[in-house]
């Protein structure tokens, strides 16, 4: 990639431009909630890269619409949108087989496959670079990651059955991504219960504190209309007992995380597959953000496919990941498209912190390399949406096939540029955030 040379002042007021298109407005309405997600970031420059996609394809090259390895079709797939090496952890899919795969589907729209791969690869040269790994060690470990994900979508494209590319499940896993899984087996329904509700009166109402906002009687009835609408977008199949659609309780949050800042959200309590309290659930519905990438795809008819941001983050999961949430579906509320899902009790992030030996973080590098193809094979023509009507795997397949050994570098010469853009773009954020130069803090 080529990255214009700027003065740290130049860059800085670079930052602070794109910060006021992707945060501007929810910035304003609530700064309280950018100081916290803008401390998160400061921490590391990880952080900083998590929480700043909107830089990341402000900073892509230039001729967007190009480039190596894309063509009419790999340029129009589904992408997850921030694919970074923390994005990836358990959930338990509407068959109740604990997955470990891809996760956080806020930013995922249709656009350049080698934009996932590129965030992605990036991410890695930062977490290498945290654990004082060589230049050259990274350079090793971004090969495997594009060896994993060619090899993987070659044997999608070539017809490779399901038991020949299984899903990282308790039986198929190993190293890190199983001990996820284990943790997540370990976790319980009941435990998540504990910690956000109490029984009064014989019955499960959420327990106040712990960031749970009490609604007046207005802000809870249009909740409980929202509700009703995101009924009418869940699958048929998806559940069983009319009761379970029996709301029980209802609160309102504030996102304070580092995707989340500012966005107001709602949690709802509902009655689960039986009468018996631990099998409760709590779902929430939080308004959708605009996805960063969707600034830099001009194409209409991708941006015409949607509703609102809420039915996009939904259909874009949908399609990207097998045997979703059961609970996931979208609404509408105060105008502003919502994004609906269950909190669920066997959620696990990968946790790099004790992954330190270089073999180690090389097997779990590829491993994400191939959930990486996975998801990308997913979402095509047999996703059963309209807009990617093709087979991506095959048309990806043949992209890469083309310039074998040109894939791999692709790759890893970018991994370099942007991780060490990314650590002086960190030093830069936090001088702007500390002398108090981001605007409405």
């Amino acid at each position: 990639m080529s990255v214009p040379k700027l003065s740290d002042e130049q860059r800085g007021e670079e930052i602070l431009a794109v910060f006021d298109t992707a945060f501007g407005e929810l910035l304003a309405a609530d700064p309280a909630a950018f100081r916290v997600k803008f401390r998160k970031m400061a921490a590391s420059a990880f952080a900083f890269y998590r929480g700043t996609a909107c830089l990341f394809y402000h900073d892509l090259d230039p001729e967007k619409r190009g480039g190596p390895f894309l063509d009419e079709r790999t340029s129009r797939v589904w992408i997850h949108g921030d694919l970074h090496a923390e994005n990836f952890g358990t959930y338990m899919d509407s068959t109740g087989r604990l997955i470990f795969n891809v996760n956080d589907f806020d930013e995922a729209y249709v656009g350049p496959f080698t934009w996932d791969l590129k965030r992605f690869a990036a991410s890695v040269a930062l977490i290498g670079y945290a654990k004082a790994l060589s230049d050259e060690q990274i350079t090793e470990l971004v090969r495997v990651y594009a060896g994993a994900y060619r090899e993987r979508i070659h044997a999608l494209a070539t017809g490779a059955k399901s038991d020949e590319v299984p899903p990282f499940t308790l039986d198929t896993a190993q190293g890190p991504l199983l001990d996820a899984l284990r943790d997540a087996r370990a976790l319980t329904r009941f435990g998540l219960l504990d910690s956000m509700t109490e029984i009064r009166d014989f019955e499960r109402r959420f327990a106040p504190g712990g960031g749970s906002i009490e609604l007046d009687a207005a802000t809870r009835y249009k909740v409980l209309a929202a509700f009703d609408g995101y009924l009418e977008t869940l699958p048929e199949s998806s559940l069983t007992r009319p009761d379970s659609y029996r709301v029980k309780d209802v609160v309102g949050r504030r996102g304070i995380g580092i995707g989340s800042a500012g966005l107001p959200s709602y949690n709802i309590l509902l009655e689960g597959n039986s009468d018996a309290l631990e099998n409760d659930v709590v779902i929430y519905i939080k308004q959708a953000q605009t996805p960063a990438v969707s600034r830099h795809i001009t194409d209409a008819a991708i941006r015409d496919y949607f509703q609102h941001e809420g039915q996009r983050t939904v259909i874009s999961q949908r399609a990207l990941q097998a045997h979703a949430d059961p609970w996931l579906g979208w609404t509408e509320l105060d105008g502003a498209g919502q994004l609906v899902a269950e909190v669920s009790p066997y959620a696990v992030d990968l946790d790099w912190g004790d992954i330190d030996d270089p073999e180690e973080i090389a097997a779990v590098v590829a491993d994400l390399g191939r959930a990486t193809a996975t998801m990308h094979a997913a979402a095509d023509d047999t996703s059963g949406e309209s807009l990617v009507p093709f087979s991506t795997e095959r048309a990806i397949d043949a992209a890469i096939a083309a310039d074998e050994d040109g894939f791999a570098e692709l790759l890893v010469g970018f991994a370099h540029d942007y991780g060490a853009r990314a650590r002086a773009d960190h030093q830069v954020f936090v001088d702007l955030f500390r002398n108090g130069r981001i605007p409405g803090l």
